[in-house]
């Protein structure tokens, strides 16, 4: 199998992933669009042509009031993230008079890899975890819970920092960020549609019971299905980066085998209780949302198999 070196890996896959978050405003009108030929092209008239004008006409007509609230949502998620991910998780800033131990650690990784030094937050969990956050040097953070802290040695401890460094430094905590706005602006959508189609088919439901039914249907399947592919788009900008900051942290410390077991404590017991937001969950180093066979579903590739790659280094 051909050798590809690290920094390699790391532009193909912000190459792929730049191309993945194009396609989420892409998918967003293309529904929207959908929504319109559904509700009154398909409805209407019984000419597919005239359908596709109708929708056309409306799409048109409503296209800036969508941009605008879509583009509202974004800012507003996009800067005020931090204050929202902190609310999230519990968490609060960890002082250098509060725990030297943590703060050595982190200064001592970023001083080597020539990187600015982060904020450091801390959640009162005794589980093991931790993520970073933010989109500029003003707002990144790397936050740790406190089990985490109590209970890996310095080696694991710096190999569980060297990763979420390398997040910070291959910016994908703003990629992250960007996705989850994205979904979450899909996922508004969504709702609107359904209950704007809901709405309509109430109100038609005496004149036309199977064609309001219908419009029905076709929606769900719509939501579902643009819902998934949003989803499915999600897990390859994580699941192929987690794999990155797991080499990114290992070549920081020059010990993979200190990251490997830190991460076999981790695995566990992950479950940070405060935590409940799935988007919010899939920035962690292992996601503390994942149980039963849910974790196929998991933003994360397995752990186990992080391990054996890490063995391997």
């Amino acid at each position: 199998m051909k050798y590809v070196g690290i920094q390699t890996q790391k532009r193909v896959n912000n190459f792929k992933s730049t191309l993945l978050l194009i396609l989420f405003p892409c998918i967003i009108l293309f529904l929207v669009w959908l929504f319109f030929y559904i509700l009154y092209g398909q409805i209407s008239t019984n000419s597919t042509y005239d359908g596709v004008s109708a929708a056309n006409q409306m799409f048109v007509e409503y296209l800036p009031c969508v941009i605008g609230v879509c583009l509202i949502w974004f800012l507003i998620a996009y800067f005020a993230n931090t204050t929202i991910i902190k609310m999230s998780t519990g968490s609060h800033p960890l002082e250098r008079r509060d725990n030297k131990r943590i703060y050595n650690l982190v200064e001592n990784l970023c001083i080597a890899n020539n990187m600015s030094m982060p904020k450091i937050n801390v959640i009162e969990d005794d589980s093991l975890n931790a993520f970073a956050s933010g989109i500029n040097k003003r707002t990144f953070t790397v936050t740790l819970s406190r089990g985490i802290i109590n209970k890996l040695d310095d080696q694991e401890l710096e190999g569980v920092i060297a990763h979420e460094l390398t997040h910070i430094r291959n910016r994908d905590v703003k990629l992250l960020i960007v996705s989850i706005v994205f979904v979450g602006i899909f996922s508004f959508l969504t709702q609107m549609l359904l209950r704007t189609l809901l709405y309509g088919n109430r109100r038609s439901s005496s004149n036309n019971k199977g064609g309001g039914a219908l419009v029905i249907v076709i929606a769900l399947v719509l939501a579902v299905v643009g819902y998934l592919i949003t989803i499915l788009m999600r897990f390859a900008i994580s699941r192929k980066r987690e794999y990155m900051a797991d080499a990114g942290g290992a070549e920081m410390t020059k010990n993979p085998l200190a990251l490997a077991s830190a991460l076999r404590k981790i695995s566990t017991d992950s479950r940070i209780e405060a935590v409940t937001q799935k988007d919010v969950a899939q920035l962690f180093i292992d996601n503390p949302l994942k149980k039963g066979i849910a974790g196929l579903f998991s933003t994360h590739p397995p752990i186990e198999k992080r391990i054996k790659l890490l063995e391997q280094f």
